[in-house]
């Protein structure tokens, strides 16, 4: 079986663009057809100012969601990055490997280091080696295939450019993976800027719809969604960027084409009260789900370690081999 690796960094509440872009594709069809490996990346949101106590909240909820969601620990590896060694003994390999020009042309880290500089401050240095450790995540497990959206296909370059890099220098040790994006709603944008992905951690979270979130919050926040001049609904993203982001979430939701979807409505109106109603229903059985785990803490905390203890076999013979291609000692109790 292909191998396959992702993962969700706790930086705030899962948002439904996380489900719909990400977590259904997991539960639907990757842990069925791979040997699939999903991560709750919490080292990841140590890169930006943060409070400790969010962190283990947030990182606890987003492992209970994943498996509220429908992830199975028989058959998907789900653990937390941070109790798995080898994510952070393979990072500093890499940072060997990688070059300081391809860490400063990754565009958060251009993004966000650009913010700070405007505000007189600076980004984090984990900020700009952060894309070295997402391609440990991927590398320490052999992964072929990591499910992304399109924001997250340039660190999957990276990861390869690297991969193929130290095989060249010490040695074939680690299998080049490929992203694979999914094909529908692989970017939900935000219901009141359009133009911006539907993100977990923005200012406002009017625009963002939590999947813990009541079914008259999920129906207000959708019925104020921002739409666009005119009233023809019509699927173009240029155009028209608040129609198409409702008609694609109305689409991913029902399993339909956004663009055949745009001529059953003849006013934004109905076509907000559908895209409302069918995300609540979907919405439905992982809130109901998530309760049912919330109640037994008991139970996730044996799936979290139990996969960190099946990840940790998976990743240990291929960092410790890459440890030695590169020249470095074993302990000495492992000496032969």
């Amino acid at each position: 079986m292909k191998r396959i690796f992702s993962g969700i960094k706790p930086t705030g509440h899962l948002t439904l663009g996380n489900y719909l872009g990400a977590v259904r594709r997991w539960v639907e069809i990757d842990q069925h057809r791979a040997d699939a490996l999903f991560s709750v990346v919490d080292l990841h949101a140590l890169t930006v100012e943060h409070d400790p106590g969010r962190v283990r909240r947030l990182s606890r909820q987003a492992a209970t969601l994943m498996l509220a969601s429908g992830l199975d620990p028989d058959l998907a590896t789900v653990f937390v990055q941070s109790h798995v060694d080898e994510h952070a003994r393979l990072s500093y390999l890499l940072e060997c490997v990688a070059t300081d020009g391809e860490m400063r042309r990754m565009i958060q880290y251009k993004e966000k280091s650009a913010q700070e500089r405007e505000r007189g401050g600076s980004v984090r240095l984990s900020l700009l080696t952060y894309p070295v450790l997402m391609a440990a995540d991927i590398l320490a497990y052999g992964a072929d295939e990591v499910p992304v959206g399109e924001d997250q296909t340039q660190h999957v370059e990276l990861t390869r450019d690297l991969a193929v890099r130290f095989n060249q220098r010490y040695g074939q040790t680690f299998v080049v993976p490929r992203a694979t994006p999914p094909e529908v709603a692989a970017r939900v944008m935000d219901l009141q800027d359009p133009t911006s992905k539907m993100g977990k951690s923005h200012d406002s979270v009017a625009g963002i719809v939590y999947l813990l979130d009541e079914p008259d919050v999920v129906r207000k926040k959708i019925l104020r969604a921002v739409t666009d001049s005119g009233t023809e609904v019509a699927y173009d993203r240029g155009a028209k960027p608040g129609v198409t982001n409702l008609l694609e979430i109305l689409a991913a939701c029902e399993g339909g084409d956004p663009e055949a979807l745009s001529g059953a409505y003849a006013s934004y109106g109905a076509l907000k009260k559908d895209t409302a109603e069918a995300v609540v229903e979907l919405l439905r059985p992982v809130q109901e789900r998530h309760k049912e785990l919330v109640a037994d803490p008991s139970y996730v905390e044996g799936v979290l370690r139990r996969g960190a203890e099946r990840a940790r076999g998976m990743a240990r013979p291929t960092v410790d081999r890459a440890y030695r291609a590169v020249g470095l000692l074993p302990p000495v109790n492992e000496a032969r």
